[in-house]
């Protein structure tokens, strides 16, 4: 990186080329990294204060105020305070959330600061402040060296393609500011950030605490020539492959603006450029258009770039909703400057969720306005952030990163992640707690995604329903070992047999002798052991049969996911109560006795828990009657007993 202020961070006379790229990028987004207590707090503390990017008041409150422990004197100012704003954050010392502060730099340009926790717990909350950042600023402390931490935040800048990275080895005061102790510092992140496509890397050697090259060279580290971080961050200029422009037109629409004669697409330009007469497709329909007016702030325009929130119309009735994403046409573009709609993408996850990765587990998949049911059906691998190797994985926990590959119920329209950090990117939430479990990463959309096309048959599920004059449906009796699932599901399926109607009945062991005969009983082979079972019944329901199902299936998750295949009414979810004195004693398989005797480690109610419904279709006592339970099915299902 070439520095272009003087050592006292005083802008000179700006280039041609650096007043364009001020025009064109005048905010610059910087995630500040690194491990715990390592000082990043110190360090954006003490820039924010000494280009006087605060006002007086926070800053006599960091003068004059102290947090537990804290050894500066009061009337000098704590730098760590003018970021750490949460009550918790003070008392325990600590950035828990991601605190955003904005920064003047001497060139003219402002810079918004994200400063981003340190703890592994809290790497969710960095990576989303990576997300969007165009620089890094990586600490590293002296006196402990390089940690696991900053790999992992070093491999998570690179994964959401953040291109420049200044790594900033602080404390070198408390090494006294020796040369050796930095260059082996400075040799191990150069070594590390070689492994990914990082386009620029400087280190410099710094100490916040005492404001050496923060903003001002050190006189105490005669032996360095490079630029200190202000100059780092004032000289920063986007590279060519990061500029906006050089993407093709890209709007995802957020808002379907409705009036008098009006419709318009509202949303803001996440790539390239849009002007009246353009040609533009509607990404996920297929459907093209041209751009009628562009309007920004209720007043047409000529054109439009990229970081402008505008309304669109458009010359004909074209079929727009909210989460449709408006693009520039594919002649003349590569592949992969056109996202095709696709069903399975290859993509790369850190994962944030409490709980694993279950693989087969359903999922919404969040990707500007678009929200579909999504499943994990591979993992390709999971990266050691320390070696960088890919390794093998059959799930992710917290703080993971990993190649998978997705599908959804419906093909979207998603960029690669190089090409659009945009419309590249996603979310994967848990469906029912809407808890955040993982940042994705659009490597590109599977082969099979455009090869696979659903063939409209004339004869459908109405059509075989009719012949077999019944109506097809699932019934999903969950229930722990011995709890009477297959017994009951035997009774019923003779009762309808009786009545002439067309039955199947899937049941757990039966599916592992054979479909799942490859599945283990971790949670991850339950999850999905109970996909393809769900499945099956679908292609059952389909043929218009009524299928019984008789499986464990000891997650909610997984049983929501599975109804969430079928439509309303077609899935019934039945629990099959029975006290677990009953359970033990009737042990008809021997699970029991073998999970007592410790050889059976994952056993279900004893190994690994279950969760009963919470509100099941129908609840039956199966230590009751067996009559009495078959005629609550046969209720159920609407036939005549």
């Amino acid at each position: 990186m070439t520095t272009t202020t003087t050592p006292t961070g005083v802008a000179p006379r700006r280039t041609a080329d650096e007043d364009r790229a001020l025009a064109e990028h005048p905010i610059v987004r910087v995630v500040a990294c690194g491990s715990v207590d390592d000082g990043k707090s110190t360090l954006i503390g003490r820039l924010l204060a000494e280009t006087e990017s605060v006002p007086d008041d926070i800053l006599d409150y960091a003068r004059n105020t102290r947090r537990s422990g804290s050894t500066i004197p009061k009337g000098e100012v704590d730098f760590s305070m003018l970021t750490d704003g949460l009550e918790a954050e003070h008392e325990q010392g600590i950035t828990i959330d991601v605190a955003y502060r904005h920064l003047y730099l001497p060139s003219g340009r402002r810079a918004i600061i994200a400063d981003a926790p340190g703890h592994e717990q809290y790497t969710r909350n960095m990576a989303v402040a990576a997300s969007t950042a165009d620089i890094a600023i990586l600490l590293v402390d002296a006196t402990r060296g390089i940690r696991p931490q900053t790999h992992r935040h070093l491999t998570v800048c690179a994964l959401m393609g953040v291109r420049t990275v200044i790594v900033a080895i602080n404390k070198l005061d408390a090494v006294g500011f020796e040369h050796v102790a930095f260059e082996e510092l400075a040799g191990g992140v150069r070594s590390a950030a070689a492994r990914f496509d990082l386009e620029e890397v400087d280190v410099i050697p710094v100490s916040a605490l005492t404001g050496d090259n923060v903003i001002d060279r050190s006189t105490q580290m005669p032996w360095y020539h490079g630029p200190t971080v202000l100059e780092a961050l004032t000289s920063w200029q986007p590279a060519a492959s990061e500029d906006t422009n050089v993407v093709p037109f890209r709007l995802p629409v957020q808002y379907v603006v409705r009036a008098d004669d009006f419709r318009g697409y509202a949303g803001t330009v996440v790539g390239g450029t849009v002007r009246p007469g353009d040609k533009v497709v509607v990404n996920a329909k297929g459907g093209s258009t041209i751009v009628e007016r562009v309007l920004v702030g209720g007043e047409e325009v000529d054109e439009a770039h990229a970081g402008t929130a505008v309304v669109v119309t458009v010359e004909t009735e074209t079929d727009v909703t909210r989460g449709d994403l408006l693009v520039a046409p594919a002649e003349g573009l590569a592949a992969d400057h056109y996202p095709r709609p696709a069903s399975a993408f290859a993509a790369d996850l850190v994962w944030t969720g409490e709980e694993e990765l279950r693989h087969g587990r359903s999922y919404l998949l969040l990707a500007g306005g678009l929200a579909v049911p999504a499943v994990v059906t591979a993992i390709r691998g999971r990266r050691d952030v320390v070696s960088g190797e890919e390794m093998a994985g059959r799930t992710l926990k917290m703080n993971d990163i990993g190649h998978v590959e997705i599908a959804t119920d419906t093909a979207v329209p998603l960029d690669p992640y190089a090409v659009s950090r945009d419309t590249g990117g996603f979310l994967l939430v848990e469906r029912v707690s809407r808890d955040t479990v993982a940042a994705g990463l659009v490597r590109h959309s599977l082969r099979r995604a455009h090869n696979v096309t659903p063939h409209a048959f004339t004869v459908d599920q109405d059509a075989r329903a009719l012949l077999k004059g019944q109506r097809p449906r699932v019934l999903w009796l969950t229930g722990v070992p011995g709890a009477g699932k297959s017994t009951i599901a035997d009774a019923l399926e003779r009762k309808l047999h009786g009545m002439g109607l067309h039955t199947y009945v899937l049941d757990g062991d039966g599916v592992r002798t054979g479909l799942n005969k490859d599945l283990g009983f971790t949670p991850e082979d339950r999850a999905e052991n109970v996909r393809r079972v769900a499945e099956t019944a679908k292609l059952m329901v389909d043929a218009g049969l009524i299928v019984i199902v008789s499986l464990v299936s000891p997650f909610r998750g997984d049983r929501r996911a599975a109804k969430g295949l079928f439509q309303e009414g077609d899935f019934l979810e039945v629990w099959v109560d029975t006290p677990s004195d009953v359970v033990v004693e009737r042990d008809p398989k021997g699970l029991y006795a073998k999970a007592k005797a410790g050889t059976l480690p994952n056993m279900t109610g004893v190994g690994q828990g279950y969760e009963p419904p919470e509100k099941p279709d129908l609840v039956v006592q199966g230590s009751g009657e067996l009559d009495d339970a078959v005629n609550q099915l046969l209720d159920a299902l609407e036939v005549t007993h």
